[in-house]
């Protein structure tokens, strides 16, 4: 029974999620978290844009609440706008984003968007982006075209800091899948190696060393070389 409850309220829970980000529209929202606490329920939503989120004078957030309440009977729902600083950095609102420019601009023009993306993403000072689309985009069939700039892990723990996201394109000529991954400059990453002044200093250090320490061993040459060339003349004089 216990096991039958808890299917139901996480189904439930992943309903009231799936209004809440149908109703404030594709590329607006990042995520959607839930905690319950013991005065209500919070219901943080990340997002870039909050002031078209919120309304004019909160009226967006209050009629929300009210239809949560209302539909998914919660007792207190409290809503909490989370705002992202930088959305070149999400996955998420860059695949919407994408999805958003295929239904609007066609198939035919994915290359553009997608370069265009790729471009913006780099110059915010991502350490790497990968795009993936799927589907009918430049021909009858079904295709998957990659694109790719920087460094980003695949295996691994340090696989864990990519931030990955998927979105859907309902476009003229079928569903077109878009998969994101993208490496935030932040990104703390194990085999990274940071060269330091410190370590530029003892890099030079061993260059002068190495350069001062040559035409020593040349002159010790020299020397055998002019000892060896003295000694058949002195074989003569006798």
């Amino acid at each position: 029974m216990d096991e039958k409850k808890f299917v139901q309220f996480k189904k439930k829970e992943y309903e009231m999620k799936r209004y809440v980000w149908n109703t404030l529209g594709k590329g607006k929202v990042s995520s959607i978290k839930v905690e319950y606490t013991p005065v209500g329920e919070k219901i943080i939503v990340a997002t870039d844009k909050p002031g078209l989120i919120i309304g004019s004078r909160g009226e967006k957030i209050d009629n929300l609440t009210r239809v949560l309440k209302q539909k998914f009977k919660l007792e207190n729902p409290n809503i909490e706008i989370s705002e992202i600083k930088n959305a070149n950095f999400d996955a998420q609102l860059v695949a919407d984003r994408i999805a958003l420019d295929l239904e609007r601009f066609g198939n035919l023009k994915f290359k553009s968007i997608a370069y265009k993306e790729l471009v913006r993403i780099m110059k915010a000072g991502a350490l790497g982006v990968e795009l993936r689309l799927s589907g009918k985009l430049p021909s009858d069939r079904a295709k998957s075209w990659r694109f790719a700039a920087g460094y980003l892990k695949k295996v691994g723990n340090s696989a864990k800091v990519v931030n990955r996201a998927q979105s859907i394109a309902l476009t003229k000529l079928g569903i077109s899948g878009i998969k994101v991954s993208i490496l935030p400059p932040d990104a703390f990453i194990h085999d990274k190696i940071l060269i330091t002044d410190e370590i530029k200093r003892m890099i030079n250090r061993s260059d002068i060393l190495g350069e001062e320490s040559k035409p020593v061993k040349k002159e010790k040459k020299k020397k055998k070389s002019e000892s060896s060339q003295d000694k058949p003349e002195a074989e003569e004089t006798a």
